[in-house]
């Protein structure tokens, strides 16, 4: 997730759909934004038991992956993405188009709304991720709070990217700057905004999955097939779209990179398919062990 959230057009959040930990990491994040809430209420009854209803077997080892993973990506992927723009983006491109059949299969009966739902997220999807990016050298500190806020909904959002978010905002460089650098008050007014835009995003969110996950799901896969088309693999400095070069084999090599994606994305979803049905395997006592962190979702 952290490695996705450095690229501009991928979505930490399509990963987490991808491995079928999503709703878990929502309703845990939720729950941990809302403790400190209840204890500035004094409310410590209340704060412990949000604290309870965190995963932090899986909020701990992922949040360090993340953050293990933004510290090298930001040295190793705008290098690769600067060197190799094409490549990447194509790879990038299967990777999210195969992860289109993930939340699809999460809607338990596709009706004429939630074709209607998926069309209306794509478009908008389409014309955001085609917005030119832009670059603010010396941001105010409001300013790189209230971005920081905006993006991090996005990293947990599938399909928008929140690399992409502070691209159009026009910190991205700034920020990946500050993390170089380790610019301490930079990085931690960043992370006090993310920290506010995430909790009450992931409450909003949270909200949607539990009374309406069949639309949720349909929008997520018009935001993920809207957002493909910052991945194509050629593009102009304002986000035009470019024809294939002359090349034949740089093209082929594009295409194969694509495929490539689509496969390995293909092939994590069914095994972790594979793995969800096997925890929901009836014991022998007739009742069906359920993982905590692959929820099956509400409906089926």
């Amino acid at each position: 997730m952290g490695g996705a959230d450095v690229i501009p057009g991928v979505s930490g959040g399509t990963v987490a759909l991808i491995i079928g930990i999503y709703e878990s990491l929502i309703s845990s994040v939720r729950a941990a934004a809302s403790a400190p809430v209840r204890l500035l209420r004094g409310d410590v009854q209340g704060t412990r038991e949000r604290l309870a209803e965190v995963q932090w077997g899986l909020v701990l080892p992922l949040a360090a992956g993340i953050v293990t993973a933004l510290g090298v990506g930001s040295f190793v992927l705008p290098y690769l993405l600067e060197r190799y723009p094409a490549q990447m983006s194509a790879a990038f491109l299967g990777l999210v188009a195969g992860s289109l059949a993930v939340p699809w299969r999460r809607i338990d009966r596709v009706t004429a709304a939630h074709a209607g739902v998926v069309a209306l997220a794509g478009i908008a999807a389409f014309v955001l991720v085609g917005l030119p990016p832009q670059t603010v050298p010396n941001p105010g500190l409001g300013q790189v709070f209230a971005s920081a806020a905006v993006a991090i909904c996005a990293m947990i959002l599938p399909g928008i990217s929140g690399a992409f978010l502070l691209k159009v905002l026009g910190l991205y460089e700034t920020t990946l700057g500050a993390l170089r650098s380790l610019d301490v008050g930079y990085l931690v007014v960043f992370v006090l905004g993310a920290a506010v835009g995430l909790g009450l995003f992931a409450r909003l969110l949270e909200h949607l999955l539990d009374r309406h996950h069949d639309m949720t799901m349909a929008a997520l896969v018009g935001l993920m097939a809207g957002s493909l088309r910052a991945l194509w693999p050629w593009l102009d400095a304002d986000r035009g779209f470019l024809p294939p070069p002359a090349d034949a084999g740089a093209v082929a090599a594009v295409v194969a990179l694509a495929v490539a994606g689509f496969a390995l994305v293909t092939l994590l979803t069914r095994a972790g398919a594979a793995t969800e049905d096997a925890d929901l395997t009836p014991d022998p006592d007739g009742s069906a062990a359920r993982a905590a962190t692959t929820p099956r979702p509400r409906g089926r």
